[in-house]
């Protein structure tokens, strides 16, 4: 596919503005040559950007499964919400905006209640920077708190890999543990680990495995007897939200995906949210401002010293925020525990159509998502889980998550989300099926695929090395 440079013509333009009636001011600042852009009419950029949607695939397209992920179809009317313009045309240092203020205060409430948290900010830009919010929190409250030797985050196997990541960041020590043949926490490796150096553990429940760690109390038990704290990263809430709170399993702060289960979407790099929510003796911590109320007026408030201090410029991407308010009152408290019902009830229905013919790596109920394990079926013949990925995108479906998590050889996490209706599950099973047949049949044929893609298997060492990311003219 060409670029819009490619596609250039000189002296062909599309006229958007009239002719400008004042004269030109030419500043010092203005470059020495005129900026080169693309000469296309309004149709050629029509077209550019009608054949670039055509070549990618989202949850519009079809069944996307992709573990972890929750890449689930989001309505429409959170959309138009958040394009009100009485949010659009809101300024952050608008002070005296009750509507957007009452929003963010009331959708503090809502997502404390369903966490079992005391307070929120909405600060952090996306999942990852509310990790490393929410880990500054706990190195703040161990600083003030005299226990500056507490400097290691305890963070199973089973982790996201942004986990680890993220404590490193916060100048922590990271402490790996692994799991027990359940695929939950081992409990003796954990208290091993714990000890007058512990600052706190991360955890994903459930985990990537999509398994509810059962001992989930005695895990948040054995951190506080030794003086941590307890981190609960949000990424799979959408399997227990309504159901259970992370507050009631002895977590003393989280972060939220609001993008994955609260249906604000930030595919492309566009703007996302990953709110912290905490016990109230880490508020003081959190960052930025915090919304008071006085004789029915709300207004920003600084939180004061203890803070750790802005992460972000004002108060996070809001009208991700309105997105997820929005999708919160369309479910209300009846819809939110649905969600998390129907999430499990779809892929523990789509793993007992796989099961007989593909390896579960941890079999059994599971929550929001499972992982295959094609391990043996590679060493059988030759096909790997890319080759399987691969091959779905034939039938019309997304790739489920390739090789994680990293404790399952060969994995593909499968994650059908509660918006899917039993007939796509229904149609994806026979598509595994009949990919499992032609593997049996002629395994070499799964190499080559997908054959109906607009590109086949593009050359990923290369391009993550040597990347294109601007268009070089010839002259």
């Amino acid at each position: 596919m060409k670029t819009l440079f490619e596609r250039s013509i000189s002296g062909r333009h599309c006229t958007i503005l009239p002719v400008s009636d004042v004269p030109e001011c030419t500043p010092d600042t203005c470059r020495e040559k005129p900026l080169r852009l693309p000469e296309l009419s309004e149709t050629d950029i029509s077209r550019h950007y009608t054949e670039l949607a055509k070549q990618t695939f989202g949850v519009n397209d079809g069944f996307y499964p992709l573990g972890s992920c929750t890449m689930k179809y989001n309505p429409k009317v959170n959309e138009d919400a958040a394009a009100m313009e009485g949010f659009t045309e809101v300024h952050p240092t608008q002070k005296a905006s009750q509507g957007s203020l009452r929003l963010l205060k009331t959708a503090e409430q809502y997502l404390c209640e369903i966490t079992g948290m005391d307070e929120m900010t909405f600060q952090p830009a996306a999942g990852a920077h509310g990790e490393l919010t929410g880990l500054m929190l706990i190195k703040r409250y161990h600083e003030l708190s005299g226990h500056s030797a507490r400097n290691k985050i305890i963070v199973p196997d089973s982790a996201h890999g942004t986990n680890p990541a993220s404590s490193s960041m916060c100048g922590f020590t990271v402490i790996n543990i692994p799991s027990s043949e359940d695929g939950c926490v081992d409990l003796d490796e954990l208290r091993k680990a714990v000890g007058e150096d512990t600052a706190g553990l991360m955890l994903t429940n459930p985990n990537t495995l999509g398994i509810f760690d059962k001992n989930i109390k005695e895990i948040t038990d054995i951190v506080h007897s030794a003086g941590g704290l307890c981190y609960y990263d949000g990424a799979n809430l959408n399997a227990v939200m309504g159901i259970v709170r992370p507050g009631d399993m002895g977590f003393d702060c989280i972060h939220l995906n609001l993008h994955k289960s609260f249906s604000t979407p930030h595919g492309g790099g566009g703007p996302g949210s990953g709110p912290v929510g905490c016990k109230s003796f880490l508020a003081d911590y959190l960052p930025g401002e915090k919304i008071v109320e006085t004789d029915g007026k709300l207004a920003w408030c600084d939180r004061g010293e203890k803070s750790v201090g802005a992460v972000r410029s004002f108060h996070g991407n809001f009208l991700v925020v309105v997105k997820a308010f929005a999708y919160l009152l369309t479910l209300g408290r009846q819809g939110v525990p649905e969600v998390a019902k129907n999430a499990v009830l779809n892929a523990n229905y789509l793993k007992h159509l796989l099961e007989d013919t593909y390896e579960v790596a941890k079999p059994g109920i599971c929550m929001h998502e499972f992982v295959l394990t094609l391990e043996n079926l590679k060493k059988e013949t030759g096909v790997s889980a890319m080759d399987v990925a691969k091959a779905l995108q034939d039938y019309g479906i997304h790739p489920p998550t390739m090789y994680f998590p990293l404790n399952v050889h060969e994995a593909l996490m499968v994650e059908p989300t509660e918006t899917e209706s039993k007939e796509t599950l229904d149609n994806a099973a026979e598509a595994f099926l009949d990919i499992m047949k032609t593997i049996k049949e002629n395994p070499e044929s799964l190499h080559d695929t997908p054959h109906k893609s607009p590109i086949s298997r593009p050359d990923e060492v290369n391009a993550a090395r040597h990347p294109k990311l601007r268009y070089h003219f010839d002259d």
